[in-house]
């Protein structure tokens, strides 16, 4: 997330920490080059001039000049105002009944795709959400929402398809029989254009209007930069929106937008997009982000992510299994899976502390397709017991994967030395246990 501008902030502080003794020309001479990194990376002019003033009179205090360590303490203060920038706390949905949230945005934004991410994760939460199809626009709109909504097994209500105006689709949503059970949030997707034009406004103001929605969230495409900015205020001076979802945070966007957004039109960031598939959608939590820019990492999102995706009886089971080394490649392909579910392994080495100062680091994702077909490739017998694999079953193997008879031969001898390993392992352990009982 946000690379470039990781790098270079990463790099100005490291210099600035070398110094013994922090001076107000090394201070100036540090944020010119914040500055710079700031406006290189989309930043609203007029954000970053009022962030730099804000750290270097924090900066400039006594406190920090006459500490034993001011590099770091200038780190500090950067941090803490890079979280205020992008908004302090995370700003939680107001879900009071009639629950009704109103998604807006331009074509492209990704509308219709968060609009489906915010209902999984509204599932996820114990609600029980309903989408409901308000772009009359777009026939392929309702279809993907209807798909979308099928995937993750929730209720998607479409309109008559002679039915031209959107606030009736509404009324037709919203005055719907609701047997016991039935859904307790509604999610309206709406129209959009190519860009923000009367029509589009006064469409949405009135649907707003008719609807009365507690959420009315702006889904903003983070590589849009600067453009993203405009549109935010745009549709914030209309509809005085109580919200935005930043979309595609996991791509090349150099990140101007998140950081400029907030400021510009005092509506907090909600949430973000941070991947193409449904479950790819987390809760903005500013200072976690901060850190994240910073090379801090983010321990807390990392353990969340895990709790999310790892089945506590299958982690048990791997577990004994790495203990007693019987760990075979029914395991290894269980395990593999479980990672697969966090997301992109980059980004989760991304959340690590420190991790993202290690030069070239990168996952081949290739590669590691490449590593689950071989698995995928062997039969139920194989997997279980990796001594059989003679030559002949190597090239079957090699064959059914794509791959070559060395990527196969790679892969069976890492996972022999780190059986090996693990039974070394078993082994100390057992030995220490003894020595524990000879003494007692």
């Amino acid at each position: 997330m946000f690379p470039q501008l990781s790098d270079k902030l990463q790099e100005i502080f490291k210099e600035l920490r070398g110094h013994g003794t922090i001076s107000e020309s090394n201070i100036d001479a540090a944020l010119r080059h914040v500055r710079l990194a700031l406006l290189e990376a989309d930043v609203d002019f007029q954000v970053a001039k009022k962030f730099i003033a804000r750290v270097k009179e924090k900066a400039l205090g006594e406190t920090v000049l006459r500490s034993i360590m001011p590099g770091q303490q200038i780190v500090k203060i950067f941090h803490d105002e890079l979280s205020a920038l992008l908004g302090g706390d995370a700003a939680p949905l107001n879900l009071e009944r009639p629950g009704r949230i109103l998604i807006v945005g331009l074509n492209g934004s990704g509308k219709t795709t968060s609009s489906a991410k915010l209902a999984l994760f509204l599932k996820k939460q114990g609600h029980a959400p309903a989408l409901i199809a308000c772009d009359l626009q777009r026939p392929a709109a309702i279809e993907q929402l209807a798909t979308l909504g099928n995937q993750i097994d929730v209720p998607v209500y479409t309109p008559d398809p002679n039915e031209k105006k959107p606030q009736r689709a509404a009324a037709a949503a919203v005055g719907r029989a609701r047997p016991p059970g039935a859904p307790d949030i509604d999610i309206f997707d709406t129209a959009g254009r190519q860009e923000i034009d009367e029509p589009l406004i006064q469409e949405l103001k009135e649907l707003k209007e008719f609807l009365q929605p507690q959420e009315t969230l702006l889904v903003v495409d983070a590589a849009t930069g600067q453009q993203a900015v405009s549109v935010a205020t745009h549709f914030n001076d209309a509809l005085e929106i109580s919200g935005i979802i930043l979309t595609k945070l996991d791509g090349d966007a150099r990140g101007g937008a998140a950081l400029s957004m907030r400021e510009v039109t005092r509506r907090p960031i909600k949430f973000a997009g941070t991947g193409e598939k449904l479950d790819q959608f987390e809760v903005f939590v500013p200072e976690r982000l901060a850190g994240r820019i910073l090379g801090m990492g983010d321990v807390v999102g990392l353990v969340e992510k895990a709790a999310e995706a790892v089945d506590e009886e299958e982690a048990a089971r791997l577990e004994r299994k790495l203990r007693t080394a019987s760990f075979d490649f029914n395991d290894f392909l269980a395990q593999f899976k479980m990672m697969r579910r966090m997301g992109p392994l980059e980004n989760i080495l991304g959340m690590l502390p420190g991790m993202s100062n290690v030069q070239g680091l990168s996952v081949d994702e290739k590669q590691l397709k490449r590593t689950e077909a071989i698995v995928l490739s062997m039969t139920s017998e194989e997997r279980t017991r990796p001594d059989i694999l003679n030559a002949r079953r190597r090239q079957r193997i090699a064959r059914g994967s794509g791959s070559t008879v060395t990527e196969v031969n790679d892969l069976l001898r890492r996972f022999a030395q780190m059986r090996k390993m693990m039974k070394s392992t078993g082994k100390m352990k057992k030995m220490m246990a003894q020595m524990a009982r000879m003494k007692t």
